[in-house]
């Protein structure tokens, strides 16, 4: 395995754990979005510090971005708060269970059009039934 995809691994590995962290601090406090502002705070000192030793010079680039590119900072957001009051509620697992079908296809449309500048790799009937396997395979995990 690449680098990257050892990177993305911890990174896939780290959403359910977030998830069910989060939702606890959330139902235990009485309120998701305080958690996840909580969640924030400590995202952005951490990112923070990372930025200003990985290199500063780019924080300066920031005001000239697109502001179509800042709408990330929306979704994750949304999917901070949502994944915050759904999961006590509906279960980690559920909960992340349509967050990967989502990203799955999302993914595919991203890589399909190349949004967003996304390197192309267009959904062939291969990729396509791969996906499905994928999302039959994630499904089959919460049914049992």
């Amino acid at each position: 395995m690449s680098q990257y995809a050892l990177i993305m691994l911890a990174a896939g590995l780290g959403i359910p754990v977030l998830a069910a962290l989060n939702a606890a601090l959330g139902k235990l406090i009485g309120s998701p979005a305080s958690a996840a502002v909580v969640l924030f705070l400590i995202a952005l000192i951490a990112t923070a510090l990372y930025a200003l030793f990985a290199g500063p010079q780019a924080l300066a680039k920031i005001p000239g971005a697109p502001k179509h590119l800042f709408l990330a900072g929306v979704l994750v957001a949304f999917y901070v708060l949502s994944i915050t009051y759904v999961a006590p509620h509906f279960g980690v697992g559920n909960a992340v269970f349509f967050v990967l079908i989502g990203q799955l296809i999302s993914a595919a449309a991203i890589d399909h059009f190349g949004l967003f500048g996304a390197q192309v790799s267009p959904l062939t009937l291969t990729r396509a039934a791969g996906i499905s396997v994928m999302a039959l395979g994630v499904w089959i995990t919460q049914m049992a």
